[in-house]
């Protein structure tokens, strides 16, 4: 949601920080907050006012009318202000319907005044602009402001000026506090807008000759102008409203939802409750809610909460297992029913979120059928046939009952069913489609555009509708009364390929004659061409670095499609809207501040364009054109006809819901003739009675459908229009929400929009006043598609809709990565592998978790043996690894792999160059003899040879005993790396027969010269032989086949790396130039001249 509600401290504190005024603002930072953990020993020494003056004490939790409600203690001392609190800190009561706990507690100073020093002020937001109210009588007994106060409204980016703040809002103040109080509104209202208020109102505003006092304050903020104000805000929290408790597992999905681009929402009702739910969409959740309300479980019903937006697997995983978690602490007399519902999704793959589910269900498994837990799952679109099997699968082996529905069945028929309702089918029906996309049964690979893309109910000519003309200087702009046609191109904002794609297939299955995407716009890469489908052909879309090359290049574009993030969503509309070519603009980002999309609405207006969002999935226009992944996928799209038009229009806020309703439409009716979703936030770009103008002008729509929801006065533009004739085509509406006037406090549904703040806002009264209007309202959600066919068949009966003979589509290919998702088809791997798997939310060495080889302390060596030899290797094996790192990681600058790396850095090589001219110098005369030792002496030990048989058969073949021999090291100048190991090994391998068969060779060569010792290549080398075969975790051909792959030698590679790096970045850091080797340390030997 957007708007939220703050504490009036955090209101105040916010007033006193950053108010600019000219006004004396008093008692700045003046308030104590109390608890029942507060020690007023250090409260009132971090606040030593409370004990010299006198005080105010009133509960900060959200709570309306305190004054006359008795809940605020009025001049007291600290003593008096103590016992006011003991009756009441931690006490319930009750607040019109709402029960809760008096926890929190304001302490302010006292302010002496009298009636006529007080006023009333609020500044609130609506589409048009910012009202601002002032009365010159506030307090207790202000009364009704809507009527009494002055009223005056500030446009969308306009400003207050003092003059009109004196002439329309100042009549009844005395001329002594005009000045003081112009000045205070002024930067009240420059405060109100440079923190994103969004409700802001002080009752009273005391004025005196002292100054300005702030004495009770209400206010909301623009929660997702988090990334705009969070240096002025800091860190918010937003308390619940009275009579609901904040639950820790409400703050953990919320933190989940701040770290997702997903949508995530919690609200736990009725922690007791029998009824839980768990439902993907915030249309969706919304309907599921009122459905279960309606059915009588108000006073059961758990939670309210969405998933939404394509979350992972992992993140749904931590939903639902929160859910399970929540619903198993408490046992039910009648055990428990989970409701795991949603419409059909447009873009989210069913199959991966489910799997997430399913994870949780097999991890509760055991507190759920202890509960006596019952699950219900309904789920329609993409991969969601593979998502009801997994689901159905998971009941079946845990032995939990668990039901599962499709698209066959309607939306909430599960609610039914899992309150007693209705029965359980046995064997639900199965949908007459398939995820395949080759659905057509004919022959014909494509269909004569002209039967699909004309009306559906009967012909008509092709100009039925105005295109928006571009305003006169100074005349408003008429806006487009046909926003989509068969020819209508597109730029897409945003590299999403996916959604391109999608509107490509819908295109092609829709016989129209070239594609509707022209371009895209991705300001992160530069101007190049993005391969896609045309049907079974490859074409190529151009991709542009900036907007004006876009538009420029394609003059045929009239809509655009922003896939911008919320925080530049704002600034590339605007740059769009300076393009007259532009009409329509559709944004999908969700959370875009309100300010924002108030001014976007504005230029929009003024420039004739319709804006289709924000936060939404975009609109669709059968047989025409389709924004982004609405629809879903081509399965959906097939299944609800939305290949050509039919004869129904319709307009929702939810894009879920939206998708739901072209299954309701194409099942009760000849189809969709356009369908738009305008977005759940408070102020969509364009509104139901706009679209719903559109369908009353378009004489291919023959009837309307209007699904609305609690919050905001918009349909009831549509009564009005009803009423006045304006509106004479059939409207069947149903505005969701019903379940609000139920709740004992208030609800934030999964729209920001979703929230009435007056009576005349909630569902239950819009439906009323539509029906009374003359609009087609049925009873509930569950009976809407009922009244839709009625409408319908009447229209058929009296000739208004002519039916058409149903022409099927052309055929397309299914992509090779969503059919093998939907396991259509197989085919062999280009690569294997068995140590790392990095797909899912974690990742995965050799079957281990990382967090378990952190938690377990693995270390390097661990990871190595892990990536290595697929084992967890024992403790003293994993030390060993270590250490072997260690004492081989450098020898000095000498070395022929150092020397390399040094010339090479000196050179000006970058790292990587350097450190390879390194690692090519290895092989098996300098570091390459581990793996050289291990074969040579493994072989004389197997072969039964005695050490002095080994020692002369390597003479006499002329061959060098690998791992034997020191360049300055002997048996009496001993390296110490190699005694360091010895120790280790003697002291911890539980048995050594190759490294004690490789020490008595040590003793025959190094009496023959007292350098031709066992040196560390040659020890590492045999002790890892002992280690492979002696440790348990290898057979001795697995043992084997690791010495001859060459896995000893990465020892020394891994551990040298480290050296090499080292001296490269020495000789960067003591900034080295060119290497030349010196003339005197090289012998010139040329072959002496010859005379012919």
């Amino acid at each position: 949601m957007s708007a939220k509600a703050i504490s009036e401290q955090t209101g105040k504190e916010f007033l006193y920080k950053h108010i600019c005024t000219s006004a004396a603002v008093q008692n700045r930072f003046r308030y104590a907050n109390v608890t029942s953990e507060t020690d007023w020993d250090r409260l009132t020494q971090d606040h030593p006012w409370l004990l010299t003056e006198r005080l105010v004490v009133k509960p900060d939790q959200l709570i309306k009318c305190r004054g006359k409600l008795g809940l605020v203690g009025v001049n007291l001392d600290l003593v008096g202000v103590q016992e006011w609190l003991k009756p009441r800190l931690m006490r319930e009561t009750t607040v019109a319907k709402a029960k809760g706990i008096l926890k929190n507690f304001l302490i302010e100073p006292f302010v002496a005044h009298t009636q006529e020093e007080e006023f009333y002020i609020c500044i609130y937001a609506t589409r048009e602009g910012d009202h601002v109210l002032f009365h010159h009588e506030g307090g207790v007994d202000v009364g009704d402001v809507d009527a009494k106060a002055q009223r005056l409204l500030v446009g969308v980016d306009d400003k207050l000026s003092e003059d009109s703040v004196k002439e329309q809002l100042f009549m009844h103040v005395p001329e002594d506090k005009k000045e003081v109080l112009v000045s205070f509104v002024v930067g009240l209202f420059n405060l109100y807008e440079d923190l994103y208020f969004t409700y802001l109102e002080i009752n009273p505003l005391v004025v005196n000759q002292n100054g300005v006092f702030v004495l009770d304050m209400a206010a909301k903020i623009d929660a997702t102008a988090d990334y705009i104000c969070k240096a002025k805000w800091g860190d918010v929290e937003f308390p619940p409203p009275f009579g609901r408790e904040a639950y820790p597992e409400e703050a953990y999905i919320a933190d989940l939802d701040a770290k997702s681009g997903a949508s995530l929402k919690l609200t736990i009702l009725n922690p007791l409750g029998r009824i839980w739910t768990m439902v993907a969409g915030g249309g969706a959740s919304v309907v599921y809610s009122d459905t279960i309300c309606d059915l009588g479980g108000v006073d059961e019903l758990a939670n309210y909460g969405e998933y939404s937006g394509a979350p992972s697997e992992q993140q749904t995983y931590d939903y639902a297992k929160t859910i399970l978690s929540l619903m198993t602490r408490e046992k039910h007399h009648e055990g428990k029913v989970l409701i795991i519902g949603g419409s059909i999704a447009n873009f989210t793959n069913v199959a991966a979120t489910f799997k997430g589910i399913v994870r949780a269900i097999k991890d509760y498994q055991g507190p759920l059928k202890e509960n006596g837990v019952t699950i219900f799952v309904r789920r329609g679109g993409p991969n969601y046939q593979e998502g009801l099997r997994v689901m159905g699968e998971v009941g079946k082996t845990t032995g939990i009952p668990i039901y599962v529905f499709g698209t066959e069945t309607h939306m909430t028929a599960i609610v039914g069913m899992a309150l007693g309702h209705q029965p359980i089918p046995n064997q639900p029906p199965v949908a007459a489609h398939t995820a395949n996309f080759l659905l057509n049964s004919s022959t014909n690979s494509a269909t004569p555009a002209s039967t699909r893309t004309a009306s559906f109910s009967e012909p008509r000519a092709a100009n039925d509708a105005t295109l928006a003309k571009k305003p006169k200087a100074g005349i408003p702009a008429v806006k487009a009364t046909m926003l989509f046609s068969r020819n209508t191109k597109a730029i897409m904002w945003g590299m999403q390929t996916r959604a391109v794609q999608g509107m490509l297939d819908f295109d092609y299955v829709c016989s129209r004659d070239e594609p509707s995407v022209a371009a895209i716009v991705y300001p992160f890469t530069g101007d190049h061409k993005q391969k896609f489908y045309w049907g079974h052909k490859e074409i190529l879309i151009p991709v542009y670095k900036n907007m004006a090359d876009a538009m420029k290049k394609h003059p045929e574009v009239d809509v655009l499609i922003s896939f911008a993030s919320l925080r530049s969503a704002f600034d590339s509309t605007m740059e769009t809207m300076q393009y007259s070519q532009i009409h329509t603009i559709a944004i999908i980002a969700e959370g875009i501040p309100e300010a924002q999309t108030r001014k976007l609405i504005k230029r929009a207006d003024e420039n004739g364009i319709t804006i289709i969002g924000p936060a939404t999935v975009g609109g669709i226009k059968p047989g025409c054109f389709k924004i982004g992944n609405t629809g879903g996928m081509l399965d959906n799209i097939l299944a609800s006809n939305l290949y050509r038009p039919g004869s129904v229009a319709y307009v929702s806020r939810s894009g879920g819901m939206s998708n739901e309703l072209n299954n309701i439409v194409s099942h009760a009716t000849d189809g969709v003739y356009e369908g738009v979703a305008i977005g759940g936030d408070r102020y969509p770009g364009s509104t139901f009675m706009d679209h719903v103008l559109r369908y009353q002008d378009t004489p291919g729509v023959k009837m309307i459908v209007m699904l609305g929801e609690i919050g905001g006065t918009e349909e009831y533009k549509i009564c009005q229009g009803i009423k006045e004739g304006r509106i004479t085509k059939p409207v069947v509406c149903w505005c969701i929400g019903t379940c609000a006037t139920m709740f004992s406090s208030e609800v934030q549904f999964g729209h920001a929009g979703a929230c009435a703040n007056q009576a005349f806002e909630t569902a239950v009264a819009k439906n009323q006043a539509l029906r009374d209007a003359g609009a087609f309202v049925p009873k509930s959600f569950d009976e809407l598609g009922d009244v839709i066919r009625t409408v319908y068949d009447e229209l058929v009966a009296n000739g208004t809709i002519v039916p058409a003979q149903e022409v099927p589509p052309p055929t397309v290919p299914m992509d090779y990565s969503w059919a093998r998702e939907l396991g259509l088809i197989r085919k062999p791997a280009s690569f294997m592998t068995s140590i790392c798997d990095e797909r899912g939310q974690e990742l995965i060495y050799a079957g281990m978790p990382i967090t378990e080889v952190f938690k377990e302390e693995m270390g390097l060596g661990g990871v190595l043996g892990l990536l290595w030899f697929q084992r967890r290797l024992p403790r003293y094996a994993c030390q060993f690894i270590e250490m072997c790192l260690m004492v081989t990681a450098d020898h000095g600058p000498a070395v022929s792999g150092a020397h390399n790396t040094i010339v090479c850095a000196r050179a000006g090589k970058d790292l990587i160059s350097s450190l390879t001219s390194g690692l090519l110098t290895i092989g098996d005369r300098f570091g390459g003899a581990l793996d050289a030792a291990a074969k040579q002496f493994s072989k004389a030990f197997d072969s039964g040879m005695l050490p002095m048989e080994f020692v002369n058969k390597m003479k006499k073949d002329g061959k060098l005993i690998m791992g034997i021999g020191h360049r300055v090291k002997s048996i009496n100048n001993p390296d110490m790396r190699v005694q360091i190991l010895k120790d280790f090994v003697k002291g911890h391998f539980p048995a050594t027969p190759m490294l004690d068969y490789a020490l008595d060779v040590e003793k025959i060569t190094t009496s023959k010269k007292p350098n031709l010792i066992l040196n560390v290549d040659g020890f590492i080398g045999v002790a890892f032989v002992d280690l492979l075969r002696m440790c348990g975790g290898f057979t001795r051909d697995e043992a084997d086949e690791f010495v001859e792959i060459g896995a000893l030698n990465g020892i020394f590679v891994l551990g040298r790396s480290m050296g090499f790096i080292g001296h490269y970045l020495d000789q960067k850091r003591l900034k080295q130039g060119l290497y030349r080797h010196p003339w005197d340390d090289i012998s010139y030997v040329l072959p002496e001249h010859m005379s012919m």
